[in-house]
């Protein structure tokens, strides 16, 4: 996603802490301009007070709806028809879905069939059909991390970063098969994109590393090399398999 393009981001009030609003919103801004901010939930409960201090600061739109039946979440269902009138309204090429909650994983799907691209923003928690549901998905215990704050439960240790196993290794050698030239050498910046395609939540940030470079050199299986840039200084970086053999070649 381009960062011009605009977006619609709608928060679940009932279902995200208040807490790292400001990173939310820092993070959301590196995909594009958030033009549409408005929250959903119920604002006459007192579980959504911590909220409104941080509304006027972020400017975001409150939306107040009730709970009109017991048991049944209005807040889902008012969100979902907003979605439905942004997209239909053309002013939007994108919407980020706060939440942790699997009700909306079909409006996920639904909106990229309509070509928008998705992002989602919720808890380690989230059902992983939400999850795969969207472009790209982030977690809120990682933005919380590195803001190096506590979480509004005031739990007295941060969130533990993920370790890397042999299931994430496995995973990314794969993927550097899926578009390795003949010599083995993939471009990161293609391998980065296909990982994301394949598992909207794999972020390096969920392991500590702040970039998938990093990442990538800190597991001895991967070999990393710099390559002059014909159309800027930078250097484009590939990486390839270290096989046992020591050859160049890619396994069948």
């Amino acid at each position: 996603m381009t960062q011009n393009v605009n977006l619609a981001v709608l928060i679940d009030g009932d279902n995200i802490p208040s807490a790292n609003v400001k990173e939310m919103m820092e993070e959301i801004a590196k995909y594009g301009s958030p033009t549409i901010k408005r929250i959903y939930g119920d604002w006459t409960r007192p579980g959504l007070a911590k909220w409104k201090k941080l509304l006027l600061e972020n400017a975001i739109t409150p939306i107040q709806q009730y709970g009109y039946t017991t048991g049944k979440n209005a807040t889902d269902s008012a969100m979902i028809i907003d979605a439905m009138d942004i997209l239909y309204s053309g002013k939007v090429g994108g919407f980020c879905l706060v939440s942790s909650d699997s009700d909306f994983t079909r409006l996920a799907t639904r909106l990229r069939e309509a070509g928008m691209q998705v992002i989602g923003i919720g808890e380690k928690k989230t059902p992983n059909p939400f999850i795969v549901a969207c472009d790209k998905f982030i977690y809120i215990e990682i933005l919380k991390s590195q803001a190096g704050e506590k979480d509004e439960t005031k739990e007295s240790t941060k969130p533990a970063i993920d370790k890397i196993t042999r299931k994430e290794i496995n995973f990314i050698s794969t993927t550097i098969r899926d578009i390795s030239d003949d010599d083995g050498w993939a471009f990161l910046g293609d391998v980065g994109s296909l990982l994301q395609k394949k598992q909207p939540n794999f972020d390096s940030r969920n392991y500590g590393f702040d970039k998938l470079t990093p990442l990538i050199k800190s597991i001895d299986k991967f070999e990393i090399e710099q390559r002059e840039n014909p159309k800027s200084r930078n250097k484009l970086i590939y990486v390839k398999i270290k096989y046992k053999n020591n050859t160049n070649t890619k396994k069948n």
